[in-house]
């Protein structure tokens, strides 16, 4: 029986994380899609980090972003809404309201919302590489870049595609309730709740994670 491929997806990583938070959803979703990683490593703006990611994406996909990626996703469809055709956001608020915190404080890894006592060892390590591999540098552009521009409401406000919203029950950076006030906002948009889940959903559940992306690209969703 031959698979319908749906559109190409984009997927972008959290703050502090690079590809390989997506690599088990790159693999598995590959007969039904062209997943593509996006980079919001170089850039010290959301506006600037949406605008590279739309300058190397093709002309028409879906995309999934992680917390900060999740961000960079809702900037993107504000800057070329005739591009985005679905959106899913994990772990991702209806504000970007917090505490600011610089590096020298605590250290990157100490005050990384990656840095969840609830991972499992066989998730701490690759987390610890991840941030290692980004870098210090990154993280705290990173971190500006979300401190800089706390208010999204016109971003979400324009969300006119279908959006999944799902968030891990143990995340403690995006909690339940953040993820479900932005669900509630966005018209029309899928909740779901990821159970003994911390806030790196694609890598503590992978196998939930791409079921619920194989669902939402297929349109079966509701029967998920």
């Amino acid at each position: 029986m031959m698979v319908q491929r749906t559109v190409p997806l984009v997927l972008l990583p959290a703050m502090g994380c690079d590809g390989q938070l997506w690599a088990q959803q790159v693999i598995a979703l590959g007969d039904i899609t062209h997943p593509e990683l996006g980079d919001p490593t170089v850039d010290a703006t959301l506006e600037a980090m949406a605008a590279r990611v739309l300058a190397h994406a093709p002309p028409r996909f879906a995309v999934a972003g992680v917390s900060l990626g999740g961000y960079v996703a809702l900037e993107m469809i504000r800057q070329a809404p005739e591009r985005v055709e679905r959106i899913a956001l994990f772990g991702t608020r209806a504000s970007l309201r917090m505490r600011a915190r610089t590096l020298d404080e605590q250290g990157m890894l100490a005050i990384a919302p990656h840095a969840d006592p609830m991972l499992t060892p066989i998730i701490s390590g690759p987390v610890q590489a991840m941030a290692e591999r980004v870098g210090a540098e990154v993280f705290e552009r990173q971190q500006r870049a979300l401190l800089a521009r706390p208010d999204i409401g016109d971003a979400i406000g324009g969300v006119r595609v279908p959006t999944l919203v799902a968030v891990g029950e143990r995340d403690r950076i995006c909690l339940p309730d953040d993820a479900r006030e932005l669900a509630a906002s966005i018209p029309g948009a899928h909740f779901r709740l990821i159970r003994n889940c911390g806030h790196l959903a694609p890598m503590e559940r992978p196998g939930e994670v791409t079921a619920l992306l194989r669902a939402f690209l297929t349109d079966r969703l509701d029967h998920a």
